[in-house]
């Protein structure tokens, strides 16, 4: 499973417009492109800052998007008064539900870089040694790690049922995430919280 995320730098008043054309006019076009699986959308209504991720089935349909996807993506844009999108494409390396996101959820963002030699150890780190203690957290919904084998950028996305229980988990994520990086030699290049306010991204789950 692939995914390409698209992040908007936005005007905070016309975010509601942008959530408006990504859920009438983004997500019904998507729907009918070969491969498409599903889309998430993050918002910070006091940054501005947005994040629109679309799943598909292989790499093929992801790039074979592209075209079509583009114009769309101008559109979401230009509606959010935002500037130029910043993309980037990530192969689905993990995704783990306790259960599915609702309109309540919140979601922490987690980037890296480490060494991508490294990466198919990393990923068995985070499931045996990081995944069991996270469903512990209060309020775990779920977790996804994205990654780009070539660059060994990531993205590791923790959503929870409420900001409130986001809170009251942040010292024990903490420390999780830091006995994860010291393991994997992974540095954290930005940490962001978001609301989820589109949860149909539908990858399966992997763990």
């Amino acid at each position: 499973m692939y995914a390409r995320s698209t992040t908007i730098q936005t005007d905070p008043q016309l975010m509601d417009a942008g959530i408006a054309v990504v859920r009438d006019e983004v997500m019904p076009a998507l729907m009918t492109m070969p491969g498409f699986v599903g889309l998430s959308m993050l918002c910070d209504r006091m940054s501005g800052r947005c994040i629109v991720t679309s799943s598909w089935d292989s790499e093929e349909s992801m790039h074979a998007s592209e075209g079509a996807v583009h114009d769309l993506r101008a559109r979401a844009a230009d509606a959010m008064g935002g500037s130029m999108p910043e993309v980037a494409e990530w192969e689905i390396a993990m995704m783990h539900r306790m259960h599915d996101g609702h309109d309540d959820c919140v979601t922490r963002v987690v980037w890296g870089e480490s060494d991508p030699a490294r990466a198919e150890d990393n990923l068995t780190t985070l499931r045996m040694a990081a995944l069991p203690r996270m469903e512990e957290l209060p309020g775990f919904c779920s977790a996804s790690l994205f990654v780009n084998r070539e660059t060994g950028r990531s993205a590791m996305a923790t959503t929870y049922d409420s900001r409130e229980q986001m809170e009251q988990a942040t010292d024990r994520a903490m420390q999780i995430r830091r006995e994860v990086t010291d393991a994997t030699g992974v540095t954290i290049t930005d940490i962001a919280d978001f609301e989820l306010v589109m949860h149909h991204l539908r990858v399966p789950e992997t763990v």
